[in-house]
């Protein structure tokens, strides 16, 4: 008898617990992928195996056989909404420079990925394109190819990895279409909508791909170059392939309601793709416009979770304390070390909030604090409980 998948449910949200990695730098497209951290029958089997590439196996044929009628007063087929809608999608090729090697032709040293985006905003000359941060992170050179074939540089303005948005500025004299944003609060699973991206690279630009909403507010655990993350996102069956991140998730309206950004990538398994809630990007976006980046609050510290951990050091801790994070390193400039944390400190609550992991320590503090909050933090020093109080400054390197 095969075990059910394990679920556990926070404030509505499905949340499925698995890991999300980044996919390293490549020529035919980059998207995030999820790796599975238990033993389950829908995504592992004794005869499967984990993908070792993202959507390596991806069915590229699914389809709806349902048509889409009366999408809008200014439409009046699928046909006509993609046509519109696939104006505003761009591709994007990143470049990035590898180690060097002094024995190597000189291109040799260097490395594109592609990926997709969305055109949302005009402004004088200017037009704002939206897209996944793990399609331009660590680029040197960002070239945007337009639907007309011009193919303009670009200006990064603002980028977060936690949440995996990104916001760039081109020239956009020659831009004439920007895509509206919808209502992703208001979906529905069964809901009809389309994928438009770059599957695989820019010789499949545009490519159209139709599903459903198959659920809203899924709670995914993905992994950053910021660490650990959870992201809200809504799943669809629509298909999403390498190239794909960044691109838009549309509904019948022909309005953005998703940034496709995340697939299951593994033997077996095929329509799992996810977006970002444009209702959950449009205040990132706002804020990377008018700010260049998003202000988060900054502790100090450099921390693992229990389980990362010797033994040895937790044997000093009263038995009902299970979880935590053990502070490994404390900048002496910050709030942390100003208060006199220091290593080797196991810090285990803030405002008498429990901390379970590192994970949940960013959760709490980049949605329930500020810049400027004066937080309480529970720690264990020696086997011994101290309570460390702290005002919230700015990262100085964001």
């Amino acid at each position: 008898m095969t075990e059910r998948p394990k679920k556990r449910w926070i404030k509505g949200k499905t949340t499925v617990k698995r890991v999300v990695s980044t996919v390293s730098a490549g020529v035919i497209g980059s998207v995030l992928t999820l790796t599975v951290v238990f033993n389950t029958p829908i995504f592992k089997d004794a005869d499967s195996q984990e993908a070792a590439v993202p959507t390596a196996n991806a069915d590229t044929g699914q389809s709806s056989s349902q048509n889409i009628q009366q999408l809008s007063a200014d439409t009046t087929s699928l046909a006509d909404m993609v046509e519109q809608a696939s104006k505003t999608v761009v591709g994007i090729v990143s470049t990035s420079k590898t180690q060097e090697n002094p024995f190597a032709p000189q291109n040799a040293n260097r490395s594109e990925s592609s990926g997709s985006g969305v055109i949302f905003k005009k402004e004088d000359n200017n037009a704002f394109i939206v897209t996944n941060n793990h399609v331009i992170e660590g680029a040197e050179h960002i070239e945007v190819n337009l639907e007309n074939g011009d193919k303009l540089e670009a200006e990064l303005i603002g980028a977060d990895a936690l949440t995996d948005l990104a916001v760039l500025k081109i020239d956009g004299s020659n831009v004439d279409s920007v895509m509206n944003f919808g209502d992703s609060d208001a979906l529905r699973a069964g809901e009809q909508v389309v994928a438009i991206g770059n599957p695989l690279g820019l010789e499949f630009s545009r490519t159209v791909t139709q599903g459903i909403v198959s659920a809203v507010n899924r709670s995914i655990d993905v992994e950053t170059s910021a660490g650990n993350w959870e992201l809200n996102v809504i799943q669809t069956d629509a298909a999403i392939n390498p190239g794909n991140s960044g691109g838009a998730l549309v509904n019948t309206n022909g309005e953005l309601i998703g940034i496709n950004s995340l697939k299951i990538a593994e033997s077996g398994v095929e329509g799992l793709g996810f977006a970002i809630p444009i209702n959950d990007a449009k205040p990132l976006i706002e804020e990377m416009i008018k700010h260049g980046k998003i202000e988060r609050p900054y502790m100090g510290i450099s921390m693992v979770d229990f389980e990362q951990v010797a033994p040895q050091y937790l044997q000093q801790l009263p038995k009902e304390i299970e979880s935590g994070v053990i502070i490994t390193s404390v900048d002496p400039d910050s709030a942390a070390g100003k208060a006199g944390l220091q290593m080797e400190d196991v810090l285990v609550g803030i405002n008498d909030h429990k901390i379970e992991n590192a994970s949940d320590l960013r959760k709490l503090l980049y949605t329930e604090l500020k810049v400027g909050d004066k937080a309480t933090l529970q720690v264990y020093r020696d086997g011994k409980e101290k309570t460390f109080f702290v005002t919230l400054t700015a990262n100085p390197q964001s």
